[in-house]
């Protein structure tokens, strides 16, 4: 009985630890999102590049796809048009903020509905067997690759005005002293 108690309780921190992990990602790409003007989110560095813009319309895309309906069908939904998504489209800031806002919805709104049951559940992407907790690591890990390239591009396009998201560059010592100081 020891052993399930232990696996219910890791079961119950994933779940938690995981929502947290979409949370602190999307935080990034909120707080970036946020700086950018509708130029600076159509910009791109090279015209084989992808511009903010266009990240979060592949982004939103993957998202509904994979997480409408991600127990019961298969996370490669017949009506997505993935090229697609790496063709500007939107119309203003607020566009691109709104999809942004979509994509997550489903994330959280699944991630939301799931049980320590659906942990050993399969489910299938593109017709491949995933485990529910092989399918999450693997969105994690995604959505991770595309906020910090949405990070950088913010980063080089506000240059010094940037201000920086987690500890900033020379600060490290006096951000330890703080948080030590916390306790």
């Amino acid at each position: 009985m020891k052993g399930d108690n232990i696996m219910a309780l890791f079961e119950t921190e994933y779940l938690k630890t995981v929502r947290n992990d979409f949370e602190s990602i999307k935080k990034l790409g909120d707080r970036t999102l946020a700086r950018l003007d509708f130029q600076a989110l159509n910009w791109t560095p090279h015209p084989d590049s992808n511009s903010v813009a266009v990240i979060v319309k592949h982004m939103r895309g993957n998202m509904i796809s994979r997480w409408i309906n991600f127990l019961t069908e298969d996370g490669e939904k017949p009506y997505r048009n993935r090229d697609d998504e790496f063709v500007e489209s939107y119309s203003s800031a607020d566009e691109v903020v709104a999809a942004w806002e979509e994509g997550w919805e489903a994330v959280f709104n699944a991630i939301g509905s799931l049980t320590i049951d659906d942990l050993s559940k399969t489910i299938f992407i593109r017709g491949e067997a995933h485990s529910v907790l092989k399918a999450v690591q693997r969105q994690i890990v995604h959505y991770s690759n595309h906020v910090g390239q949405i990070v950088y591009l913010g980063k080089w396009l506000l240059k010094e005005d940037w201000e920086s998201l987690s500890i900033p560059k020379g600060k490290s010592q006096q951000y330890l002293v703080q948080k030590l100081s916390e306790r």
